[in-house]
């Protein structure tokens, strides 16, 4: 089950490339045309590192490069937690067969730990952004992201506790519902959103383009995670029976 979590992981990062490729480096370097202008004004860069001669120390075509090695290496990464996590899980993720409930986690993993990270504290593109306030932000998203997966915990939780009290399921998953939706509002209200304020000479269509953008590429991600693994924990399946069978017909040696 690691090996195909790793697997779908290499798939998924491949899949994040090619989508920041297409949707995300485009806003990036239309960001980096206002701070190209910034500097030509006086402004501070705050993209690219720069060396004294004013060119960029990595140029843009080998931090393309350096991203989509990195996709990768995350994907594999979650891969293999997603095939952990879904090893404990299997018994209890809703859905019809090993497909169906890779679907399921990785729509919990998409809101939990991309969706909801992502509305509290939003991405921004080169031109946005104060060097002095990383760490606040920094930190900011971790908590987020921690109280995400912490949610998607405790609604599960919740819904085995009143498995044996209430009998109706629909009304049971209504109750679901209504606590993972107050659970979120209070991490929305009560979470400080970021410190850091729009330039005015950053168009509001640069900023939410590259939200828009590094939103799908991460769910392009968690897409193809849990497709690619549904479907290798399916096929795993359909293999089983037929290995069983041949090694019940196998002589036992002494």
């Amino acid at each position: 089950m690691l090996r195909r979590g790793a697997l779908a992981g290499v798939l998924a990062g491949l899949a994040a490339a090619v989508a920041i490729w297409l949707l995300v480096e485009p806003v990036i370097r239309r960001a980096l045309v206002i701070e190209d202008t910034r500097s030509m004004h006086g402004g501070q860069s705050a993209g690219v590192p720069m060396h004294g001669g004013g060119e960029p120390l990595v140029s843009r075509s080998a931090q393309v490069v350096g991203g989509a090695v990195t996709s990768v290496i995350v994907g594999v990464a979650v891969g293999v937690i997603f095939a952990v996590v879904f090893a404990r899980m299997r018994d209890r993720l809703p859905g019809r067969g090993d497909f169906g409930r890779s679907l399921v986690l990785a729509a919990v993993g998409f809101g939990a730990v991309t969706l909801l990270p992502a509305l509290k504290i939003p991405a921004n593109p080169p031109a946005v952004g104060d060097p002095q306030t990383v760490g606040r932000r920094t930190t900011l998203y971790a908590v987020v992201l921690l109280l995400g997966v912490a949610i998607a915990v405790v609604v599960p939780m919740l819904d085995r506790w009143l498995t044996t009290r209430v009998p109706t399921p629909s009304t049971r998953w209504t109750l679901d519902v209504v606590a993972t939706v107050v659970l979120v509002g209070l991490v929305l209200v009560l979470v400080p959103g970021t410190p850091d304020q729009v330039p005015a000479d950053v168009p509001a269509a640069v900023i939410w383009d590259f939200r828009l953008a590094s939103l799908a590429q991460l769910g392009v991600m968690w897409l193809t995670l849990g497709l690619a693994f549904g479907l290798l924990m399916e096929r795993a399946g359909a293999t089983r029976p037929a290995d069983a069978r041949a090694d019940a017909g196998a002589p036992v040696s002494a």
